[in-house]
């Protein structure tokens, strides 16, 4: 009670230029920087870049981004879009008029074989498929805009369940990818003494604060943390119980929990990157296109940064202890690195807050730096403040 409490979830503040009025009355240009400073240090770090292209690169999505609504404003024909390597944005036209109004906007236009509706629709079929029997030996699956594919990740394909599966997933023919995945995939809440969030003898990472209407405040984190509804501390002292959670394991699941914050307790806007760019801010909890950067913080490997991979990606999580497999839909995925104990951390791409850490390869191994190697998948953020109802707390 009454203790500030400096929770970890990955962040970054915006400040773009303003106008503001000086004493004489006259307007005058505001020279705050137009992102956080922390957060363009880390990206720099990332990338191997200067931060002065660091910069250059974030101005040059935003802008991107901005042509893009525009383009969806005037109903322009679109089906999906992502950033490629280079950090250029690429749309998918549906029809060569829409590919040259996309092209007159200055981004690159693409007529894809398949697209995101199509893509969309197969792994809905997959989906149903593996909810009706978890196929084991199936990691994941996901619709990856960039190769034009729903990619499959495989680490086993002896048993039945995954047998049918990938039976079904060819089917589809050039549409659907399959690869080799050498690690099965876990869940990310580590046994260990208390640290950063711990409940019940484990420990996870603490995600994002929010309200809903009647401005009473809520952790959102992963569901996988919370499963038992339990009361949370954070070095030593509780500062919020569970309140629901949509993870069971065994079960159909979707991995989005929340916990009410205690009275007296708070879970802030500024957080921390473990020493790496200082403290930074939560500013909203817009999407970011798949390619874009992000960076999330965890009790573990505390502030890493990659590329977010897809959206609406299903997995199968196995139980380290032996239990059943677990069914989890609606993750995205991303080459951020991640171990046991960084679930419910917090992503942040540019400014905006993307979701909580959901699990990743099992035997996963980070190598302390920023730009670790690696991949991870993530509960989307606005996906679960839309189903509580919920909204963020921003700096």
């Amino acid at each position: 009670m009454g203790i500030s409490r400096k929770i970890f979830a990955a962040a970054a503040a915006g400040a773009l230029l303003s106008l503001t009025t000086a004493a004489s009355g006259q307007a005058v240009e505001n020279t705050a920087p137009r992102y956080d400073q922390g957060m363009v240090a880390a990206l720099a770090t990332s990338l191997g870049v200067s931060e002065s292209a660091a910069t250059d690169r974030l101005d040059r999505q935003a802008d991107q981004q901005a042509r893009l609504s525009s383009l969806g404003e005037q109903g322009v024909a679109m089906d999906g879009t992502y950033f490629d390597a280079k950090g250029d944005l690429v749309v998918n036209a549906r029809g060569n008029a829409a590919e040259k109004r996309i092209e007159g906007a200055g981004l690159n236009a693409r007529v894809a074989e398949h697209g995101e509706g199509t893509l969309n629709a197969i792994k809905a079929t997959l989906d149903k498929l593996a909810l009706a029997q978890a196929p084991t030996g199936i990691s994941a699956w996901a619709v990856d805009l960039a190769s034009d594919t729903v990619t499959v990740k495989v680490n086993s394909d002896k048993s039945t369940a995954a047998k049918s599966f990938l039976k079904a997933a060819r089917a589809h023919g050039d549409a659907v990818r399959v690869v080799n995945a050498a690690q099965k995939l876990s869940t990310q809440g580590a046994v260990s003494p208390g640290d950063e969030m711990a409940f019940d003898g484990y420990v996870c990472s603490v995600g994002y604060g929010a309200q809903d209407a009647s401005g009473r405040q809520f952790l959102v984190t992963a569901g996988h943390c919370i499963e038992n509804l339990p009361v949370l501390s954070h070095n030593g002292e509780r500062f919020a119980e569970g309140t629901d959670s949509r993870f069971a394991l065994g079960q159909d699941s979707v991995d989005m929990g929340i916990a009410a914050v205690d009275e007296g307790s708070s879970i802030t806007t500024e957080v921390g990157t473990w020493g790496k760019a200082g403290t930074v801010a939560v500013a909203g909890a817009e999407r970011a296109p798949v390619g874009a950067d992000v960076c999330k913080s965890g009790r573990t490997t505390q502030w890493t940064c990659g590329k977010i991979d897809s959206y609406d990606v299903s997995v199968t999580y196995t139980d380290p202890n032996g239990g059943p497999q677990t069914v989890v839909t609606g993750l995205g995925s991303s080459s951020v690195c991640t171990q046991g104990g960084d679930s419910g951390g917090a992503y942040i791409s540019g400014n905006q807050a993307q979701g909580m850490t959901s699990g990743g390869p099992s035997a996963q191994r980070c190598d302390g730096t920023v730009n670790s190697r690696g991949s991870s998948y993530f509960q989307p953020l606005d996906d679960a403040l839309d189903h509580y109802g919920l909204t963020l707390n921003t700096n």
